[in-house]
């Protein structure tokens, strides 16, 4: 199974790991096989922390992407999708917490994604 590897704010993994997060905003979608995102929290924590299903993904405009998700202020949001015609929100489902959390090189990759990299089993 392909996975994806997100770098995510420390404050937006924890909400995903405690189970408040229940949506992952981007900007460009990734590969529609992917079902698994694994979870960089960048610094000051710079770990894989864990990893969650994707059980939908809702791809639209951002207004319609707003209407159908929540989890983040609206002021988040519209900075973040600022002059954006597409929006991408991936609905989350079931979240592992590792019990030791891994380094990059310990799932074999060598930087922080910007956006997200491919991630193959």
């Amino acid at each position: 199974m392909r996975k994806m590897l997100l770098s995510i704010n420390p404050e937006h993994v924890q909400n995903i790991l405690n189970g408040s997060k229940k949506f992952e905003f981007r900007k460009v979608q990734c590969c529609p096989d992917v079902k698994k995102i694994i979870i960089y929290a960048t610094s000051p924590v710079m770990k894989v922390v864990g990893e969650v299903d994707i059980i939908n993904v809702i791809v639209d405009t951002p207004e319609k992407v707003w209407e159908l998700t929540s989890g983040i202020s609206k002021l988040f949001f519209d900075k973040y999708y600022q002059n954006k015609e597409i929006a991408v929100a991936y609905q989350l489902g079931n979240v592992k917490q590792y019990d030791q959390p891994l380094t990059l090189a310990d799932i074999g990759v060598g930087f922080a994604p910007q956006s997200f990299i491919y991630i193959e089993d």
